[in-house]
């Protein structure tokens, strides 16, 4: 190389600067510049990209969608038509599935129109029980078995649905029951109503179980009674009222079983008993009604003596002792909401007694035998009578206005709601009355002898049931229910062995006992069997159930999803569903009389 050649010198180009590292949240997935503007072929694509995805990674496809797709339409609706939606939910356990979906589903769910709803498609009474109350901070409140079993649901106090924390967090836009009067939660009232009834189905706990001690024998020589035959009971919320045949009258408290007191004054036998309460419960198949503003319940009794003695059942002090009658006091009943008692005797009269002054009124005579049976409704009586006939009377009068003639034999058994009369008795059939003309309406057959107990569906003017019924007892075991409105059996029930001894119905269910020593449960709509409601004895008396807020007749028979302004007094609750909540049960078990009272309410109900 010449010394005097210059370098020449090639610049080199640096190397390009490698793009960064992609990061752990950089999508590495290559996208294609463009999708198909065609909505076919990008979905085309979307098909021909998955199919050829691993399943791992499908499986991120799908976690990563997942969120994306959802969303909560409830949230998105307004207020009104979310609670619209949510009202016609139908089933309880699905109404608890909804309430845990969100803090906004929970607080939707805990509207009151939705409970109220609810009462009326479950066929509970939307009248408000007496004696419900919130329960305290901390109480050990347990769910409902029967929902909690599908979808745990937190039955505590409404209040306690929402933490205040949460509710400053995300208030709804809606009343939440915690902000409502709990003494008008239907939240509450259909807690204590579904509870009531699935403890009818599968619980119930016994309060206490009476064994009566026999009467000594008298003093002046002759056997000793074995035994108290037990011939009358009563019951309303706060008693229970029974009648022996060894002339005493025991009350025991129908809220704890306990015997408050016994009425001691008749000098033979009682065969009627009838409780006068402070208010709260209609005439009732419990011999029970309203009173006229009396301080105190009362008690009304007659028997083997012939008098008819008014008692003070809180102090257990005869107020009154009244006569008039000259024979045996058979049957007895009270008007309601007036102090107007109807009696019927052996010496086949019936008679009209004011229970408030202490005098009879009148006398009502016509029948030729003895006077068996007796009904009231409003200001009539009904009565059956040994001479085969029976007689409606205007109690204010003391006019007989129909004659009721048809029958064989002997009648044993009455029931009259208003509109009709129906009687049953020794020649095996039961017949239905107009009571309005007097004619009669059907002559129903089914019963192979003596019909001994009936009981009618309660028709008001306010509240015509659609399908009345009537529901038989005979001493051919056999309980037969009848629609009223075609006249035809639509239940023959083998209820017991022997004769039935006692029944009653309500909205929801049919109780039987008879002489084979069984009392059961039956579903009155279906006439299925439920199950035994007590173990079992030698032979049972008399049977009576309610209790609790009283017999709710105002809403005895509405039907699910009728509409509540229909029905009358909507927003006033005043009672459970049908069956109330405690049951009387008087048997004979070993030898000696035993009375039971039973207990369906929840709070009774033993801690597991």
């Amino acid at each position: 190389m010449h010394p005097s050649s210059s370098t020449i010198y090639i610049p080199v180009l640096s190397p390009p600067t490698p793009a960064a590292s992609p990061g752990p949240d950089t999508d590495a997935f290559p996208v294609p510049i463009s999708l198909p503007q065609n909505p076919v072929l990008r979905q085309k694509y979307l098909a021909a990209l998955l199919h050829s995805l691993t399943p791992g990674e499908l499986l991120f496809v799908s976690t990563t969608i997942a969120p994306l797709l959802k969303r909560d339409f409830i949230a998105d609706l307004p207020t009104e038509l979310a609670l619209m939606i949510l009202s016609c939910i139908d089933e309880p356990r699905t109404l608890a599935r909804a309430s845990r979906v969100n803090r906004r589903w929970k607080a939707m769910v805990a509207d009151e129109s939705i409970w109220r709803g609810m009462c009326l498609r479950v066929g509970f009474s939307i009248r408000e029980p007496k004696g419900i109350k919130s329960p305290r901070a901390g109480d050990d409140d347990e769910p409902l078995a029967e929902m909690e079993e599908f979808a745990p649901f937190p039955m505590d106090p409404p209040q306690q649905w929402l933490t205040a924390k949460k509710r400053r967090a995300k208030a709804p836009a809606i009343v939440p029951i915690s902000q409502l009067p709990l003494k008008s939660s239907y939240y509450l009232h259909f807690k204590q109503s579904y509870s009531t009834m699935m403890n009818w189905r599968h619980g119930g706990t016994v309060l206490r179980a009476h064994r009566m001690v026999p009467t000594p024998a008298p003093p002046n020589g002759g056997a000793l009674n074995s035994i108290d035959v037990i011939t009358s009971v009563a019951l309303d919320q706060d008693w229970v009222v029974v009648g022996l045949a060894n002339s005493k009258i025991h009350v025991f408290s129908s809220r704890t079983g306990v015997l408050a007191r016994t009425l001691v004054g008749h000098d033979a036998g009682v065969w009627g008993v009838c409780l006068i309460g402070r208010g709260g419960k209609r005439s009732s198949p419990c011999s029970a009604s309203d009173g006229w503003g009396q301080p105190n319940s009362l008690v009304v009794s007659g028997g083997c003596d012939k008098v008819l003695r008014v008692w003070d059942v809180r102090s257990g002090y005869p107020i009154h002792v009244l006569s008039g009658h000259t024979s045996t006091i058979r049957c007895l009943k009270m008007l309601h909401n007036r102090p107007i008692a109807v009696t019927g005797s052996r010496d086949s009269t019936l008679r009209v007694w004011d229970v408030q002054r202490g005098r009879m009124v009148r006398a009502m005579t016509g029948h030729t035998g003895s006077v068996r049976c007796l009904d009231v409704c409003g200001n009539k009586a009904v009565s059956g009578s040994y001479d085969a006939t029976c007689r409606l009377w205007n109690v204010d009068t003391g006019e007989c206005l129909h004659v009721l003639r048809g029958h064989f034999h002997q009648i044993y058994s009455v029931a009259f709601d208003g509109v009709r009369i129906a009687s049953g008795g020794l020649d095996t059939t039961v017949r239905v009355w107009d009571a309005l003309s007097g004619q009669c309406l059907a002559l129903l057959q089914g019963h192979t002898a003596l019909v001994c107990q009936l009981q009618l569906s309660p028709s008001l003017p306010t509240l015509p049931h659609p399908n009345p019924i009537l529901v038989t007892g005979g001493s051919d075991g056999r309980v037969i229910t009848f629609s009223l409105a075609t006249y035809t059996p639509l239940h023959r029930i083998a209820a017991h062995d022997s004769s039935v001894t006692s029944l009653q119905f309500d909205a929801r269910w049919l109780v039987t006992a008879g002489n084979d020593g069984r009392v059961r449960l039956w579903e009155v709509r279906t006439g299925a069997y439920v199950r035994e409601l007590t173990e079992g004895s030698e032979s049972v008396w008399k049977v009576c159930f309610g209790g609790g807020a009283g017999a709710e007749e105002h809403n005895l028979w509405a039907q699910p999803g009728d509409d509540a302004d229909v029905i009358g007094d909507a927003d006033v609750f005043d009672g459970h569903d049908g069956g109330g909540d405690v049951i009387a049960i008087m048997c004979k078990r070993a030898g000696k009389s035993v009375m039971e009272i039973w207990s369906f309410r929840p709070q009774d109900m033993p801690r597991s």
